[in-house]
């Protein structure tokens, strides 16, 4: 039998098992989120190219993965699910390495989850694929109106935020495709989620006067120093990591399309030159005097051309080290070779920990470093500029000069 065959004859017996045990206390772990659960697998698979075998052990283990919910609730539902894999695979005559591999797939989603090979993290990351996604708030309330069904108990809002924010701050993607896509807005939905536990943990609670200060809010007053001296600024998202990085490769691009430009108007003036005191200088004689100042001005064209084009190439000396008074008001550029090339590599090494561990001077630095990036390649095209139109009407003017001179000459 085929990959595809068995597939969807577990398929139809997943979709069966739940149309003949309903249970409505089951709002979020029902058929939907197994079917939104497989189709993120499939797409997995098809990312990491998995072969034929594996990418059928991962999407069975995706169908399986919370049936146990059907008879186990709460309850270890994850050994369940995978003992209702197995019994159903062995139906299909499916061998035992293959199933076992099933099994551990679905039980390596069992929080915390633990899995080891490529169909394990697939399937654990598209188990949680919800914690990055826009509709996460929806499918936490979900998840939590499903817990007070099958324990038969209410949760205060304080203890589910926290049971939430713990389990963000716990998670960690295993895979590289859930990271670049999801750890970004899983972190915007973490730090909702802190931000209304402290304000709903400022408010004062029903059994103490009004008026009357928590004992979290006490204890958040009295930390206040300490706190601040210890929050971190939130990294960069992957937007602001992706802007940098286009930033600092387009600067490149165009520092090396300023000194190219350059280095043409470097070349076809200096030939100029190299031809006009070759054949012209050369062969001057008494008939042809009336070329001397058309001559001299296209000299004085290709030399002046030359001269900015240099400008506009020719590097700037810099000090090459900084000071700690530098270093400890921020005010040094470590990423720029002409503050440190002078300095032994321990004073450069501190310099770079101690902006590494502060993110306010390490993204201060890089903001800065694209700023003067902007100010040379500003330079660089200023004189480019004044290089260029020296040539153009420097040109058009010498041979105007010659075409006075030839009609003189007549």
């Amino acid at each position: 039998m085929q990959y595809d065959e068995l597939l969807q004859r577990v398929a139809e017996h997943v979709a069966l098992l739940y149309a003949e045990h309903p249970d409505p206390r089951l709002v979020y772990h029902n058929q939907k989120h197994i079917t939104q659960t497989v189709n993120t697998v499939k797409k997995m698979s098809a990312w990491y190219k998995l072969n034929e075998r594996d990418h059928f052990i991962v999407c069975a283990a995706a169908w399986f993965h919370d049936a146990g919910f059907l008879s186990a609730g709460n309850n270890d539902h994850e050994t369940k699910s995978a003992a209702l894999a197995a019994k159903f695979l062995r139906t299909l005559s499916v061998d035992e390495t293959t199933i076992e591999e099933v099994s551990r797939c679905i039980l390596a989603t069992r929080l915390p989850q633990s899995a080891v090979s490529l169909p394990e993290q697939i399937l654990c990351d598209a188990d949680l694929f919800n914690l990055g996604t826009p509709d996460f708030k929806e499918s936490n309330r979900r998840v939590r109106k499903e817990h007070e069904e099958l324990d038969g108990t209410k949760i205060k809002g304080r203890e589910w935020r926290e049971k939430t924010i713990n389990l963000l701050e716990a998670h960690t993607y295993y895979t590289e495709y859930c990271r670049l896509l999801l750890d970004e807005t899983k972190a915007v939905h973490l730090d909702e989620l802190k931000r209304k536990q402290e304000e709903k943990l400022s408010e004062p609670t029903e059994d103490l006067p009004a008026g009357q200060p928590t004992v979290e809010k006490v204890t958040e007053v009295a930390n206040a120093d300490t706190s601040k001296k210890n929050k971190k600024v939130k990294p960069p998202g992957r937007g602001i990591q992706t802007m940098f990085r286009v930033s600092f490769a387009a600067h490149q691009q165009l520092s090396a399309l300023a000194d190219n430009k350059a280095h043409i108007m470097i070349s076809v003036n200096s030939i100029v030159i190299s031809v006009t005191f070759g054949l012209v200088l050369r062969n001057f004689s008494t008939e042809s005097y009336h070329l001397v100042i058309p001559t001299i001005l296209l000299l004085l064209v290709n030399v002046t051309t030359i001269i900015f084009s240099v400008l506009a190439t020719r590097p700037k000396i810099h000090p090459g080290f900084f000071t700690r008074e530098q270093l400890k008001e921020k005010k040094v550029n470590l990423l720029f070779y002409g503050s440190f090339y002078k300095m032994k590599y321990d004073a450069y090494e501190e310099g770079m920990r101690n902006m590494m561990e502060d993110p306010d001077f390490l993204y201060g630095t890089m903001i800065k470093d694209i700023y003067w990036q902007g100010r040379v390649m500003g330079r660089k095209f200023r004189l480019l500029h004044i290089s260029y139109n020296i040539f153009m009407y420097g040109i058009a003017l010498v041979v105007i000069s010659y075409g006075i001179a030839a009609l003189i000459d007549l």
